[in-house]
This record gives C-alpha cells, sequence and structure tokens, in this order.
C-alpha cells in the first residue's frame, strides 16, 4: 500500500503580517497534486493543523475544499485529523457525509477510537485516527474523579492507543495518524509552544504500528526507523518562520508490503518563494542578485543605516519582510544612559544629537534643512 503523509498545512498563515495563501494554492494545487498523480497513492494522510488558526480566512477554507475534491476526483481514501491549530467542531463540519465519499476526518477523541480500514492487495491496513487533544480531555477515562492530580498526555495519550488496539486484530498490518509530540523530536519556533514537558509522549506507546504518520513538528524527521515499526514527522509542506530557513520541505511516501514492512522515501516540494536569511552591508547585500524570495536580512554595518529596508526593497530584495542590526554596539545600547542630553536647546538640536548618536556620522546639511521644516510645520 502507498500512504502519501503530509501534515502541517496551517492554511491562512502570514509570514511578518505577510499573507502565505497564494504560496500555499501554489504549493498544494502545483506542486503536491503533481506528486498525487505521479506516485498514485492508495491513501493521503492529513495528520493534523489543516488552518492555521480556529476560525480561519475564507480563502484558507476555499483551499482546502479544493484540494480535498480533487484528491476525491481521482477516488483517493483521505485520512484526516484535527490539530491543536484547528477548531474541532468546526473542521468536522459534515464529516459523517463526507465518510460516504471516503474522506475520512477526525477532530475530536471519541468513546472508541476511530479505526479505519483499507484493502490492498495483500488484505486489510487497519488504520487508527487520533487527533490532538489535552490531557484534561480523558482525565476521568484514567484517574479518580475525586482525584486532583493532574495526568499528563503521555498518560492520556497511552490510554488513547490501548482503546484503539483493542480494534485491531492480532497479527493485521496497522498504521497511527497523530498530532502531538513525541519525545525526541526537534521543534521549530513556528510551532505552538506548552510550558516544560507537559505534552511530551513516548514513542513506545506506538510500538505496536507498523508506521505512525504524525503531525505538529514542522521539521521532516524519523524517530523510529525499524522497518515494521516506522515513526516520521513529514513535516510543513512551507517553510513557515524564518527560524525553518535551512529545513527541506516536502511530503513523505511510505509503502508498506504485505509483510508489514515499511519503506520510505522523502518527495520535496518547491516553493514559489523560498523563505532565506542573508547577511552582510546594506551596499553588499543591494549588489545581490534580485530575488523574489521571502527575506530577513542581518545587516553587519558598523553603523546605523537609514532607510535600509527600504534600500534593499528597491534594489535587490522586494519582499524583504524583517531586518536585523547585528552591530549591537550601536543599536541596543541604552540611548537614555550613553547620551549626553543637553538642556535648554531646540527639538531640532535632539534631533540633531540623536541622529549623530545613532549614525556616527554629522547629520548632513540637507537632512537638518528637512528636519528643521518638518518641526516649523508643526502646530501645538
Amino acid at each position: 500500500m502507498k500512504i502519501l503523509h503530509t501534515a502541517d498545512w496551517h492554511l491562512g498563515k502570514t509570514l511578518k503580517n505577510t499573507s502565505l495563501i497564494d504560496e500555499q494554492d501554489y504549493i498544494l494545487n502545483g506542486e503536491f497534486m503533481k506528486i498525487v498523480d505521479d506516485v498514485k497513492p492508495d491513501t493521503v494522510i492529513i495528520a493534523g493543523d489543516v488552518y492555521d488558526r480556529s476560525v480561519p480566512p475564507v480563502d484558507a477554507v476555499n483551499l482546502f475544499d479544493d484540494i480535498i475534491f480533487k484528491l476525491n476526483e481521482r477516488k483517493i481514501p483521505i485520512l484526516c485529523i484535527g490539530g491543536n491549530h484547528d477548531s474541532a467542531a468546526r473542521l468536522n463540519f459534515a464529516g459523517r457525509l463526507l465518510a460516504q465519499a471516503k474522506f475520512f476526518i477526525v477532530t475530536k477523541p471519541q468513546d472508541e477510537p476511530a479505526t479505519i480500514v483499507l484493502q490492498d492487495k495483500f488484505g486489510d491496513v487497519y488504520f487508527s485516527l487520533i487527533p490532538f487533544f489535552e490531557p484534561s480531555d480523558l482525565r476521568e477515562k484514567i484517574s479518580d474523579a475525586d482525584s486532583e492530580d493532574n495526568v499528563s498526555a503521555d498518560e492520556v495519550n497511552k490510554y488513547y492507543v490501548e482503546q484503539a488496539r483493542k480494534k485491531i486484530p492480532a497479527g493485521t498490518r496497522s498504521v497511527a495518524v497523530a498530532h502531538l509530540f513525541v519525545t525526541g523530536g526537534v521543534s521549530s519556533d513556528s510551532e505552538r509552544k506548552f510550558i516544560g514537558t507537559v505534552e511530551n509522549v513516548d514513542k513506545k506507546n506506538f510500538a505496536a504500528y507498523n508506521y505512525v504518520a504524525l503531525g505538529h513538528l514542522h521539521r521532516e524527521q524519523t524517530l523510529n526507523s525499524d522497518e515494521k515499526n516506522f515513526i516520521r514527522y513529514s513535516g510543513s509542506p512551507l517553510k513557515y518562520s524564518f527560524g525553518e530557513a535551512n529545513h527541506k520541505k516536502g511530503v513523505t511516501l511510505a509503502e508498506l508490503d504485505g509483510e508489514g514492512n515499511i519503506t520510505i522515501k522523502k518527495i520535496p516540494l518547491t516553493p514559489r518563494r523560498d523563505v532565506r536569511v542573508i547577511k552582510g552591508t546594506v551596499e553588499q547585500l543591494c549588489q545581490l542578485p534580485r530575488t523574489e524570495d521571502f527575506i530577513h536580512a542581518q545587516i553587519d554595518d558598523q553603523k546605523n543605516i537609514l532607510s535600509a529596508a527600504d534600500r534593499l526593497r528597491e534594489s535587490s530584495c522586494p519582499n524583504i519582510l524583517s531586518l536585523e542590526f547585528l552591530n549591537i554596539e550601536s543599536v541596543n545600547e541604552d540611548f537614555s544612559q550613553k547620551l549626553n542630553v543637553r538642556e535648554g536647546v531646540s527639538p531640532l538640536e535632539h534631533f540633531v544629537d540623536f541622529y549623530e548618536y545613532s549614525t556616527k556620522e554629522k547629520m548632513p546639511a540637507v537632512y537638518r534643512d528637512a528636519m528643521e521644516k518638518l518641526i516649523g510645520g508643526i502646530k501645538i
């Protein structure tokens, strides 16, 4: 059985207040659907965080609808779970009806964990759909009603997996789909964080499954590579922060043979615009070849450069989204402590002091004249 595993689409995501919906449309309607048509999977897994927030924008909902419709046109069963960014109620809308079209979606824990059975030429494959949930959602299942002790994500997921395994006949092939943090995973700065280790789940809980298709962590990574117990995060299809600039994004094709052995193939996704960090002086960065990529610029000048972002935007980086001065001494000093603020001088002279303190240069006469006119035109 060919299983195409993806997760963390985060439809409706923004990067530094810039909408990524066009990039998501490009990667899903373009790159992803090309992969689907090329490998012809027996099922597609979407392991949570379909949307970036609980009330997604209309264009995000429309994009999800478009992709699901195209997968359904190709008669590919879809297994989808809710993530911590999704609204369980909204994402689950029409779930029972959609199951008739082989779009199986589970967004909240159930008294009997959802189990989907698909067939290939070797027989049945059992899929346990385990959506994201808070430990408190199942507290009463594993703790005394009168107990005040908190339960951990590991405890409740162990319980939930045990319940799911009761629906899977011994000796049959099985796959778990879950959205959680498995201990040992490497996180990224665009993921929603929890305090301490409260969300950690031990991978041993999933030892009975042939393949464990995970969502939540945006870096693609394998946590267990035993051919009969392969545990993997597919990662997100796009870079969702500059901290992910070095990630290699893609989807995972997992092939399950008749003996329950798993082999995987990482299939890359090439975005329309990359997310990159560049470093150098403003002059150096302005000389770079013009790029449409989303850019975070690290400025390495020895003094502050006025209008640095505008200069970069006009020359080499029209999509510069953020800028960082590495010259800590000139930028991060406490102005009030370091600058000798003169008393009894005009607002213009205060501005001149600030300019020359910040840039380490004498203010040009043309700047001074312009600021004098600006201040002179202010009516109090």
